[in-house]
């Protein structure tokens, strides 16, 4: 009877726990750029910090802000640039309200791959060719509009098709559809291994470049301060977790976990193995980070000479 009686007030206690968690409702770009929010869920890092993260799948940028706008999610995942345009009134539609959006932490860099058909050899072999873009006025099309103004190409040399999200450009590619496209870390593994070429990584050509961060809206974070906190804390320890080397083989079995048709190979090249940090949550190696920011501004304005930033805590922000 005893037994059974401290079963029972475990049973109880538990129930507690689970209901006294905190929903979050997060949503981002499904593929292998999402292993933090893994790690943190599979690992108890949500749930230690009380909250029950749900993330959604988006198909594209646009619903992805409009999402947030019209308080459906609380917290998106995407590059930088989305926050940027939106601010600054040139993002890919008009919103219904004024957007408040911030950037309160970063979660990787570089990993941006222009990656184009097996017989496209440089940039002059782009014009008159249709490249795949997620939107055409924000996130990684901008750097791609980047990467061809330097390699030679203007505004009418090309065509850009908004498609949608990065593994459905990368599908779109490999069946010939566009002559190439921007793709992220582990997606461009696939075409590659078929012949697919990659023209030109964007770090190798714009330096330092800030792609997801962890996006919400100001209103949204006053009045929930302590949940982004935790999401933060959690978020920022699996990243911790995933650089120690010693976990590397757990952190691959999470990740095919969550993407299992993807090789076990391909998996290894892209989850991280200890060495220079690919994810960056803002705190780490802050006046590195600003740097990058303030290129980020550069390239989303498209216009030299912005790239003044402030870095404040927890959040940056460009400046006029």
């Amino acid at each position: 009877m005893v037994h059974r009686s401290l079963l029972g007030f475990a049973a109880l206690g538990l129930a507690s726990l689970v209901h006294a968690q905190t929903p979050l409702r997060v949503i981002s770009f499904p593929g292998g750029a999402n292993l933090p929010l893994w790690v943190a869920e599979d690992k108890g890092l949500f749930a230690r910090e009380k909250l029950a993260v749900k993330v959604s799948p988006t198909p594209n940028s646009v619903e992805l802000v409009q999402s947030l706008i019209k308080n459906e999610e609380d917290v998106a995942t995407a590059a930088f640039d989305n926050v940027v345009a939106y601010q600054e009134g040139q993002g890919e539609v008009k919103l219904s309200t004024a957007p408040d959006l911030f950037a309160f932490m970063g979660f990787s860099r570089g990993t941006v791959r222009l990656v184009v058909s097996p017989d496209v050899k440089d940039y002059d072999d782009l014009r008159g060719k249709t490249l795949a873009v997620d939107a055409i006025a924000t996130g990684y099309s901008l750097v791609l509009q980047k990467l061809l103004q330097l390699g030679g190409l203007e505004d009418g040399d090309y065509r850009l098709e908004p498609v949608g999200s990065t593994a459905t450009r990368a599908q779109a590619l490999m069946e010939n559809k566009f002559s190439g496209t921007i793709l992220t870390t582990p997606l461009e593994i696939a075409p590659e291994s078929r012949g697919y070429r990659r023209l030109a990584n964007a770090v190798d050509v714009l330096g330092p470049y800030q792609t997801i961060v962890g996006i919400t809206r100001r209103s949204w974070a006053r009045a929930n301060r302590d949940a982004l906190v935790s999401f933060i804390r959690a978020s920022t320890e699996a990243i911790d977790w995933l650089f120690d080397p010693k976990n590397r083989t757990e952190a691959v079995a999470i990740y095919r976990t969550h993407l299992p048709n993807v090789p076990e190979d391909a998996a290894r090249r892209h989850v991280p193995t200890g060495g220079k940090r690919q994810m960056n949550p803002f705190g780490a190696d802050r006046e590195e980070h600003a740097r990058r920011i303030a290129n980020d501004c550069i390239i989303a304005y498209n216009r030299p000479g912005l790239g003044r930033w402030k870095l404040a805590t927890s959040e940056v922000e460009c400046r006029r």
